[in-house]
């Protein structure tokens, strides 16, 4: 498996190298043409390609009702000799991006739902609703009209908040949930006292307008290497449309619901076994949080710290991020 995310790895650089090379040889008009996208649809299908033969996903989108569509990877055939695995995304991407690393292995034991968020990828709502616990049951009843009527859980960042909600909700639906890098039980002081550190105003930070703000968030979600040192502005360009502007002003109001809500410290145990993953070196939710909400969940709860790992333990530790999860889920 470590030959295979190597062989991605090498896949994504040399589509980056690919780029820079082109932007250096155009003429420096090519810049300020009306931007379209090049590359990002590229890569989008390269990974639609991926996960399809290498992983046994393929796309589907569920309407939940006439006002909101969720879109998943679910499995092309579903085996019911293996356990099912919802895997929730942060923000910075969507199904296809955040875990591109982690599939295929994950692939070979469970059968494995990748839902898009609320207004990431293709899920959508007309609904104002912009709470986590929305985003909960959405996600739940995706599942439902998929067939699943019970599934583990492994969320990271933002996706750790949804996990926690669907785990309190709908205890008959999740077994067990894996929460990665998650500010999930934080204090509305807690919140305010680490964006000083940071630096940057969230919203910015989240969802970045311009290249220097996407190479800053990864950067800060990245300990071991920055996968953007050599992307070219117009590349970043493309990935911020494909990525942040599309629905920016639906993504910024679940940004500042959760900044604004005075609720989400009031965490309380919850009936399934939690398993708790933290880089050590997490600069956007710093070891601390993990301690704290490890305390607040309870006996059921444990805690693993991957050493030497940033907050994005998707792309840092993948392989031991993966046998962590298969570890505790199939024990």
């Amino acid at each position: 498996m470590e030959t295979l995310r190597l062989y991605l790895h090498r896949l994504l650089s040399f589509h980056v190298a690919l780029a820079a090379t082109i932007s250096h040889y155009l003429p420096s008009p090519f810049s300020k043409i009306g931007r379209f996208s090049i590359f990002t649809p590229i890569f989008e299908w390269i990974l639609s390609v991926y996960f399809k033969f290498s992983c046994n996903l393929i796309q589907c989108a569920v309407d939940l009702d006439d006002q909101t569509t969720m879109h998943f990877l679910a499995p092309a055939h579903r085996k019911f000799n293996k356990p099912n695995l919802l895997m929730i995304h942060g923000y910075g991407g969507n199904s296809k991006w955040q875990f591109v690393y982690q599939v295929a292995s994950l692939a070979e034991s469970f059968n494995v739902y990748i839902p898009d968020l609320l207004f990431f990828g293709k899920s959508y709502t007309n609904r104002t609703n912009r709470t986590e616990a929305f985003q909960a049951e959405c996600v739940a009843a995706g599942l439902r009209r998929l067939g699943v009527e019970r599934c583990s859980v492994y969320a990271i960042s933002y996706g750790g908040f949804v996990c926690y909600r669907m785990a309190e909700m709908h205890p008959e639906l999740v077994e067990k949930a894996v929460i990665v890098s998650s500010g999930v039980g934080c204090t509305k002081s807690q919140k305010g006292e680490q964006l000083k550190s940071v630096g940057i105003d969230v919203v910015d930070l989240l969802l970045p307008r311009e290249p220097a703000g996407m190479r800053r968030l990864v950067e800060l979600s990245v300990y071991k290497s920055n996968p953007l040192r050599w992307a070219p502005d117009f590349v970043l360009e493309e990935f911020i449309d494909t990525m942040c502007n599309t629905n920016r002003k639906e993504k910024q109001e679940l940004v500042e619901h959760l900044l604004a809500n005075s609720e989400e410290c009031k965490i309380r145990p919850l009936s399934q076994e939690i398993l708790l993953v933290w880089g050590d070196k997490d600069k956007i939710f710093p070891l601390s949080f993990a301690y704290q909400l490890q305390r607040n969940l309870g006996p059921k709860s444990s805690l693993e710290i991957l050493r030497d790992t940033g907050h994005a333990a998707n792309f840092d530790a993948p392989d031991s991020l993966n046998d962590l999860i298969k570890g505790f889920i199939l024990e």
